[in-house]
């Protein structure tokens, strides 16, 4: 008999395959890259990256190439691009998987071209120009040498150039203009150079809702899909047509009725002001709960929500429900779909003093996940 679930992340396939035909419809490039690192922002890779294949997505997109060889292993056959890779990788299980490689640096470039030539099929590259953010991609002082090098590559068949990319800040619409203006460069460039990539990406779910010269032959989505806004001070994801693939839950494993000036949980930052009932929730940062939202955020439980009361800890927290009837067993939201009269991950965001992608990005191994919607 299985054991009696009392944390759970319960992921909405459909949301996700909806939220995908959504975008492409508003943005309407020829190609639809889904974004399912780490392990899809928390909602699980493998059956994300099929709802958002059912959605229309047809490229997948991962930080390293282990991650897509966990795809491969599931069977999922679409076109997946890795970007981020480890210093000394060979690139050698990539080209055998006929992985698409993005790189960054004349140094990877050589790799690549070593690792093809002595594997004697070429390598599916995507280069990767730094336009102002300063993290992955080749310098500017690198542009001309490093497309010249992969031209000259790619006539010898060690790579085929499929892809040109970058990624822009999403500071403020000016800085990624000019983001914007500097990848134009960079691709005229390789034009200049015979590279002509089939796909051009600049934009993550930020700049491919909000500016549309940025959309180029495709678009990189992640937060998005998951339905969750990528600038929720500025738009919920109801303004923006997009339903949250997560709602995490648990149990209320005990309830106790306790008198005013009661002292909860360590480090007595919480005291009841008045007799109250505590319920306790045993999910904590283990869990990927946030600590920092302690004495902030709050949870629904039967319809109402209540504050989470003292610090949260590592297996549990506390939440004072005051006078209303709590059980045992009684089902606790601590975010899902706002429209739904449950807290968001954008309110745990803002209670904790961060972004919603952390929010369900962190929630940890211990909770099981449970799919609805569509086949995972």
């Amino acid at each position: 008999m299985p054991e009696p679930v009392f944390r759970e992340a319960v992921i909405d396939l459909g949301a996700i395959a909806a939220n995908v035909r959504a975008l492409r419809a508003l943005v309407g490039t020829e190609h639809l890259i889904a974004v399912v690192k780490a392990n899809a922002y928390g909602h699980g890779a493998v059956a994300a990256a099929r709802a958002a294949l059912a959605g229309g997505a047809d490229w997948l997109g991962t930080a390293d190439i282990a991650e897509v060889h966990a795809l491969r292993e599931a069977g999922i056959e679409a076109p997946i691009l890795a970007w981020l890779h480890a210093p000394g990788e060979t690139f050698a299980t990539a080209i055998d998987a006929g992985i698409d490689v993005g790189l960054s640096s004349l140094d990877q470039l050589e790799q690549v071209a070593r690792t093809a030539g002595a594997a004697r099929r070429p390598a599916r590259v995507q280069l990767k120009l730094d336009t102002g953010l300063s993290r992955n991609g080749f310098p500017r002082a690198d542009w001309e040498s490093a497309l010249a090098r992969a031209a000259e590559l790619g006539l010898g068949r060690e790579v085929d150039v499929v892809g040109l990319f970058t990624h822009v800040s999403n500071a403020t619409i000016e800085d990624d203009s000019e983001a914007l203006r500097r990848f134009d460069e960079g691709i005229a460039l390789a034009r200049e150079l015979g590279i002509e990539p089939d796909l051009v990406h600049a934009a993550a779910s930020a700049a491919a809702i909000r500016q549309p010269e940025s959309r180029y032959t495709a678009v990189r989505l992640g937060i998005s899909i998951y339905g969750l806004s990528p600038f929720p001070a500025q738009a919920s994801a109801a303004d923006l047509g997009l339903r949250p693939a997560m709602t995490l839950r648990g149990r209320v494993a005990a309830v106790k009725r306790v008198a005013a000036g009661t002292r909860v949980s360590y480090d007595y930052t919480y005291e009841c002001e008045k007799d109250t009932t505590l319920a306790l929730v045993p999910l904590g940062y283990a869990e990927g709960v946030p600590r920092a939202a302690s004495n902030r955020a709050r949870v629904a439980i039967a319809g109402a929500t209540h504050p989470v009361a003292g610090r949260i800890a590592m297996d549990q927290f506390v939440v004072d429900v005051g006078d209303a009837p709590v059980a045992v067993g009684d089902e606790v939201v601590l975010f899902g779909d706002g429209a739904l009269g449950v807290p968001t991950a954008e309110d745990w965001a803002e209670a904790a003093g961060t972004i919603n992608y952390e929010i369900v990005t962190r929630v940890g191994g211990r909770v099981a996940r449970s799919y609805r919607g569509l086949e995972p």
